[in-house]
C-alpha cells in the first residue's frame, strides 16, 4: 500500500518522498505536447498544400517558391522532427510492451533508432539544401 511518506527502516522516521520523474515520465509528457502541436502543424500543412493550393499545382516549383521563405523551411523541419520523434516514441513503447525477448528487443530498437536517424538526416538534408 502506498503511503505519502517513505519510512526509514532503521529509525522509523518519515523521509521526504523522492520525485518519480524519470525518462518515462518525460516521454509521456512529450507525447501529449508533441501530439497537440502536431495536430496544428499537420492541419496547417494540409490546408496550405491541399486546400489553398490546387493539388495539381503542388509540385517541386511550389515547394521551391515556398522554401524561399526560411519560416516555411523551419515549419517543415519542425513537422518532420516532431512527427519522427513522436512516432519513434510510440513504436518504442509498443516494442517494450510486446517484445519479451531482451536480445530481440535490443535488435528491434536498434533498427528503429537507425531508421529514424536516417530519415531525420535525409529529411533535414533535403530541407536545408533544396
Amino acid at each position: 500500500m502506498a503511503t505519502p511518506l517513505d519510512l526509514d527502516r532503521t529509525t522509523g522516521t518519515a523521509l521526504p518522498r523522492r520525485s518519480h520523474q524519470n525518462f518515462e515520465t518525460w516521454s509521456w509528457l512529450f507525447m501529449r505536447a508533441s501530439g497537440l502541436i502536431l495536430i496544428f502543424l499537420a492541419l496547417l500543412h494540409f490546408t496550405v498544400t491541399h486546400l489553398v493550393t490546387d493539388v495539381a499545382r503542388t509540385n517541386i516549383d511550389f515547394v521551391g517558391r515556398r522554401w524561399q521563405n526560411s519560416l516555411w523551411r523551419l515549419f517543415d523541419w519542425l513537422l518532420l522532427t516532431l512527427a519522427l520523434a513522436h512516432g519513434l516514441n510510440g513504436v518504442r513503447w509498443s516494442v517494450d510492451d510486446y517484445v519479451r525477448n531482451p536480445t530481440l528487443r535490443t535488435a528491434v530498437k536498434g533498427t528503429l533508432y537507425t531508421v529514424t536517424a536516417a530519415l531525420f538526416l535525409y529529411g533535414t538534408l533535403t530541407i536545408v539544401t533544396f
